[in-house]
């Protein structure tokens, strides 16, 4: 008998608000979205932590803070 254990990690948007500042690519409006991601094992949740993102709504580029 083999046994496989499966790792996920699994990625929903919280929640989604406008940003202050401009993309320094094609000028669009910045967009901050709270993401919460979640490791599995097999199954079992085993820590859930939040992270905010920052995106162009334009152009859709991943924004970083420097």
């Amino acid at each position: 008998m083999c046994l496989v254990f499966v790792c996920d990690e699994d990625e929903r948007v919280v929640s989604r608000q406008p940003a202050p500042g401009a993309c320094p690519y094609c000028g669009g409006m910045v967009q901050a979205m709270d993401v919460e991601s979640q490791w599995r094992f097999c199954f079992l949740p085993l820590y859930w932590k939040t992270k905010r993102k920052f995106y162009c709504s334009l152009c859709t580029r991943r924004l970083v803070v420097q």
